[in-house]
């Protein structure tokens, strides 16, 4: 519980902007997936840098524990106050403090969202093209490296975060990065904090590298008679060097749940969701090109979208695909885990996965971002079920032991969190305990998102 004087000096900084209302608490206890629902003791909503650093330092004289949040679309618990104290709602510092177009960068709050910072960029000719499915927070994507359909052109947010402001655990504030194309001045403290979860500072302010609007967007839909195919067609596309700015992989139970949520007709087959963007002349090369691919391995003619709400539909869709799984199973959670592996082995981690979802006793969709042999397992479960939950971990953990057998990682997009903390020292060894000693170097009391993401 937070000590009384505690709330008394939070509420003076912030005046009034501190809530202990069940409702508050409830949307701050929810999450994305299978989590239980975990309240928090107070929600906090500050307005600037300088409160945050106040925050931090009332927060660490009483060691009280301290959750971000962004939009709270986070699918392995991040956002969870899984031992109490405050969470930290950055939903009014949500301005776009400044756009510089010659330079092609910004500089934004954590609470903006991609769609508003992209609606703001509109008129300017260029874009944010990191798109994770769901209108994250910046702050948050930057928090859990998010990446999403258009990594295979544009990268992640590791490749895309230029610069941050940092609240640490003791309320001091520190710049990293720059607005420089490089730099070789020291550690790379972006990175470090790019993908941290919250557990070594609060971001406050994020440089972002843009890119210039394509001039022209063709997309399309192709199916396949098996997932070989589908696959295979992925990973020729890329090792032939085609320039895809998103290839989307939905098995045939995914296109079911796709056809019933969004009432669309696609044949029950494996699908590739696709789109090129470039020139006129470019796209309509790339397309050729992708197309004679996709004849030789058997896939369907194309559905092309070139309208832009025929575009957007096709990619609602898409990103509808994670509540339209869930709703194939009245009432169901969803343990919702991603790999990523080599592109050569991809094919090999899809049909491994997918044997293995079928030997089971669960019901468990396949969709990803195949372009970087980034793939997710919808694991649907009961939650009155105990035993569902026990499948899914377990076909969860075979996931993860793949892809490290692979040479891949144990999550692509999603994070660490706590759903899958103790996968960590599998990947990553003794590098494991040097990210907790980097932990508690800067968070001694351990009060940043305690519980998450280190040992």
């Amino acid at each position: 519980m937070i000590p009384e004087t505690a709330f008394d000096a939070l509420s003076s900084v912030l005046e009034g902007r501190v809530s202990r209302s069940k409702s508050d608490l409830d949307l701050h206890g929810r999450s994305e997936t299978w989590f239980p629902h975990t309240p928090p003791d107070a929600v906090v909503y500050p307005e600037s840098t300088q409160e945050v650093s106040q925050i931090m330092g009332i927060c660490h004289a009483h060691h009280i524990p301290v959750t971000a949040w962004g939009a709270g679309t986070s699918l392995e618990g991040q956002t969870l106050a899984t031992s109490g104290g405050i969470v930290v709602d950055f939903a009014h510092m949500n301005r776009i403090l400044r756009v510089n177009d010659a330079d092609m960068d910004c500089r934004v709050q954590p609470g903006v969202t991609r769609e508003q910072l992209n609606t703001e960029l509109r008129a300017s000719g260029l874009m944010f093209p990191v798109d994770p499915g769901a209108n994250a927070s910046i702050g948050g994507m930057t928090m859990t490296r998010a990446s999403g359909t258009t990594a295979v052109r544009y990268g992640t947010m590791r490749d895309n975060v230029i610069g941050l402001t940092v609240v640490l655990a003791d309320g001091r504030v520190i710049e990293t990065g720059s607005r420089a194309r490089k730099s070789s001045a020291g550690y790379d403290l972006t990175a470090l904090m790019v993908g941290s979860e919250g557990t070594l500072g609060l971001v406050t302010e994020v440089g972002l590298r843009l890119h210039g609007q394509p001039e022209a967007i063709s997309a399309g839909v192709c199916a396949f008679d098996t997932i070989e195919a589908a696959v295979s067609t992925v990973i020729a596309t890329i090792q032939y060097g085609i320039p895809m700015a998103r290839i989307e992989f939905l098995d045939t139970k995914s296109v079911e749940a796709v056809n019933k949520y969004s009432g669309a007709d696609f044949p029950l087959k494996p699908h590739l969701f696709v789109e090129f963007h470039g020139s006129d002349a470019g796209v309509v090369e790339q397309s050729e090109a992708f197309g004679e691919l996709v004849s030789d391995f058997g896939g369907s003619p194309f559905q092309w979208a070139t309208k832009p709400e025929d575009r957007t539909a096709l990619w609602t869709m898409r990103h509808n695909a994670y509540y339209a799984c869930l709703a194939l199973k009245k009432g169901c959670k969803g343990l919702v885990t991603d790999i990523c592996v080599p592109i050569s082995k991809l094919a090999e981690a899809v049909e491994e996965t997918a044997a293995d979802i079928a030997a089971s006793t669960l019901e468990g969709p396949i969709l990803g971002h195949v372009g970087d042999g980034n793939f997710h397992a919808i694991l649907l479960l009961d939650p009155e079920q105990p035993a569902d939950l026990v499948e899914a971990k377990r076909l969860g953990e075979r996931m993860a032991e793949r892809a490290l057998a692979l040479g891949g990682t144990i999550t692509g997009e999603h994070g660490i969190g706590m759903g899958k903390r103790s996968l960590m020292a599998r990947e990553h060894g003794e590098g494991w305990e040097v990210m907790g000693a980097l932990k508690a170097a800067l968070d001694p009391t351990n009060i940043l998102n305690p519980g998450k993401l280190v040992p």
